[in-house]
């Protein structure tokens, strides 16, 4: 296996990078609590960036507060514009929490959020209300980062030692809310009572309807995450967290609560770890229905492994997620000939040394990467993609088609309805990638025919029914 990074000899530059900034992956999180606000202490620009790319991606009005910070707040700081940003937040929505997140512009000049929020709730005499500060530069980390980091904040900030209950914690990574909210159906369906972390399956999906709250409902419950103290146990669904941003490390550490660090439920094995320490913990059988999807999952690939076996792909995305794909990929004989991320994560380099210590093929392992390097590097070399909108320079400099999946999805609608996990979002995201590789083949093959004749006619020579039926077998093979 090639290990490959981008920067290589000739560039000294990031294009296009393969990540976006910390706040950006805080405020996912944050928008799944209940009744919770967040504010952006920094310039306009960047709380404006980061509302378009979520209300584009989920399709639904995403509200994020900005302190405004201008040169006057950069040079002399920029304190009063947080606490005037505060008060206008609960002005204007009553929150029960509110998140607050730091860009470049306020790590930069030194800001001690910590110490402002404190002052402000003095001061304001506001002694119920819950302030969960985070520092999340740009430059410190990636979106991925800010996710795993504003979670493992929230659970130092709330969690309390409580007295054991028959719940399970259940901490999930950047997946779309139809993902979430398959997780709630297998855990209601192994009768599980759960506390899942964070839930933006209705606050970032919500159904139609009027009149219009600027406040959805639904989220984790404050009370819910002070109560993940004494759980029976934490299911972190996080297997390349760093143990530094790992929530489930910090309940296991500070309270003991027994900790199963597993691999995102997408394919066959990681989906069967997943649903077997259920059973574990449950002590319930795996329902009838569950065994039922499992078989057509089955069932799916064995429909498509004649075409999936041509398949070679680009993977990309956050190191959950990345790693999710590229084991369903392997399982179905999907090779990868690049896998990618923005983030530093060495465990999701170990981890791919393992599972792609017998691959057929070389691959390419990026980290903290761009899009121009995962171009370059798979140049001839992948039919498919598979990732988020940012990936579409794939499609249009080099012809290979992208599946997207994961966050965000820019360039189509209902990223947020995408089903991708356990049984049955394994297959229907397998048949989304079975499809296109489908679909650019019969695309490449009549391509590749026209290009044939036309070629013959120019040089005069006759194709006779024999050698075309040869060409078309050869072209098959090829794509």
């Amino acid at each position: 296996m090639d290990r490959g990074k981008s920067g290589a000899n000739f560039r000294d530059v990031n294009e296009n990078p393969c990540n976006m900034c910390m706040p950006m992956g805080g405020i996912l999180v944050l928008k799944g609590l209940e009744h919770c606000m967040v504010i952006i202490h920094g310039s306009q620009g960047c709380a404006t960036y980061m509302r378009r790319h979520m209300a584009e991606h989920f399709n639904e009005p995403v509200d994020v507060a900005s302190s405004s910070l201008n040169e006057k707040g950069t040079i002399y700081g920029g304190e009063q514009n947080l606490k005037k940003g505060l008060d206008n937040i609960i002005k204007a929505y009553q929150p029960k929490v509110i998140g607050i997140l730091t860009t470049c512009l306020a790590e930069t000049i030194g800001e001690d959020i910590g110490r402002i929020s404190q002052e402000y709730l003095t001061e304001r005499d506001y002694g119920d209300l819950t302030v969960i500060t985070v520092n999340t530069p740009g430059y410190g980390g990636t979106h991925s980062e800010g996710y795993w980091l504003t979670l493992k904040k929230i659970v130092a900030k709330l969690a309390r030692k409580t007295e054991t209950h028959n719940k399970i914690n259940v901490i999930v990574p950047n997946i779309s809310p139809a993902d979430i909210r398959e997780i709630k159906r297998v855990l209601q369906l192994m009768q599980m009572e759960y506390i899942l972390l964070p839930d933006f399956s209705d606050t970032m999906d919500r159904p139609y309807e009027r009149p219009y709250k600027k406040m959805p409902e639904g989220g984790t419950k404050l009370a819910d995450i002070a109560a993940m103290g004494g759980a029976v146990a934490t299911i972190q669904l996080g297997l390349t967290v760093d143990d530094s941003m790992s929530p489930g490390k910090y309940l296991e550490k500070e309270f003991g609560v027994p900790l199963y660090n597993l691999p995102l439920p997408m394919g066959i094995e990681n989906t069967d770890l997943f649903m077997n320490v259920l059973q574990e913990l449950s002590g319930n059988p795996l329902p009838t229905c569950l065994e039922q999807e499992r078989g057509r999952l089955l069932d799916c690939m064995i429909d498509s492994h004649k075409y999936n076996g041509q398949g070679r792909s680009v993977i990309y995305g956050e190191p959950e997620n990345v790693y999710g794909v590229v084991k369903t990929c392997i399982e179905n004989g999907i090779h990868p000939v690049v896998v990618a991320t923005g983030s530093k994560n060495l465990k999701l380099a170990q981890l791919l040394d393992e599972c792609l210590a017998n691959a057929p093929i070389e691959c390419t392992v990026l980290t903290e990467t761009d899009f121009t390097t995962i171009r370059l590097k798979s140049r001839g070399k992948a039919n498919i993609a598979i990732g988020s909108s940012d990936g579409k320079y794939l499609t249009e400099r080099e012809g290979i088609p992208l599946v997207r999946y994961g966050f965000p999805i820019l360039d189509r609608t209902g990223g947020q309805r995408l089903l991708s996990i356990c049984y049955a979002g394994t297959t229907m995201f397998l048949d989304r990638v079975t499809n296109t590789l489908l679909e650019n083949k019969h695309k490449n093959y009549r391509d590749s025919m026209y290009q044939m004749f036309y070629q013959g006619e120019q040089e005069g020579q006759e194709l006779s029914t024999e050698s075309c039926g040869e060409q078309h077998v050869m072209l098959m093979q090829s794509n």
